[in-house]
C-alpha cells in the first residue's frame, strides 16, 4: 500500500495506467489506485456534517464540535483555527434548538447551565487568545487528545456500570 500525494501533475501508474487526483493523494494498493479526497470541495458533506452534528449534539450533548471541527477542515479544507471558530458559531443556534426540545422534555437545568454558560464565557475568551498563539499542529493534536481521553472516561463509566446520581434527569433509562 502506497500514499502518493497528487498535486497538480502528481501522478501514479496503475490499473488504468496514469491516474491523477485533483484532490490530494493517490492510494495505490498493487494495481489498484483510489483517489483519497484531503480536502472536499462539496457543499454536501458539510450539509450532512451540519445534520449529523446537530442531531448527535442534540442526542448526546455534544455540541456537534466533534464532528464539525474535522468537517470543516476536511470537507471545506479550512485550517484548525478557522474551523474551530466557525464550529463554535454554528454551535449557537444548534445548542439553542436542542436545549429548548429538551426543556419541552423537562430534561433542561437552567440554572446549572446558565451557571456552565457564564463561566464558559470567561473561559472561552481565554482559550481562543490562547489558541490564536500556538501552532496549527499542536491544536490539532490536542483536539484528538481530547477526543480520545473524553472517549475512554465513557467508555470506563459504561464499563464499570457507573449512573448518573438519581434525581438528576426525569428517568435514568427509557
Amino acid at each position: 500500500m502506497t500514499l502518493v500525494e497528487a498535486t497538480g501533475a502528481g501522478a501514479v501508474s496503475g490499473a488504468g495506467g496514469l491516474q491523477t487526483s485533483p484532490s490530494g493523494f493517490l492510494l495505490a494498493l498493487g494495481d489498484l489506485v483510489l483517489p483519497v479526497a484531503t480536502s472536499i470541495d462539496h457543499p454536501v458533506w458539510l450539509i450532512l456534517a451540519g445534520l449529523v452534528a446537530g442531531i448527535l449534539g442534540g442526542m448526546l450533548g455534544i455540541g456537534g464540535g466533534i464532528l464539525a471541527v474535522p468537517a470543516l477542515i476536511y470537507a471545506a479544507g479550512l485550517g484548525e483555527r478557522a474551523a474551530v471558530a466557525t464550529s463554535l458559531a454554528a454551535m449557537v443556534p444548534m445548542s439553542i434548538a436542542a436545549a429548548a426540545r429538551h426543556h419541552h422534555y423537562g430534561n433542561l437545568r437552567l440554572k446549572e447551565g446558565l451557571l456552565l454558560g457564564v463561566l464558559g464565557i470567561a473561559g472561552a475568551a481565554v482559550g481562543a487568545t490562547i489558541a490564536e498563539v500556538i501552532p496549527e499542529s499542536v491544536l490539532r493534536a490536542s483536539f484528538g487528545l481530547l477526543m480520545l481521553a473524553i472517549a475512554a472516561q465513557m467508555l470506563h463509566g459504561v464499563w464499570t456500570n457507573r449512573r448518573a446520581p438519581s434525581g438528576v434527569g426525569p428517568a435514568d433509562d427509557h
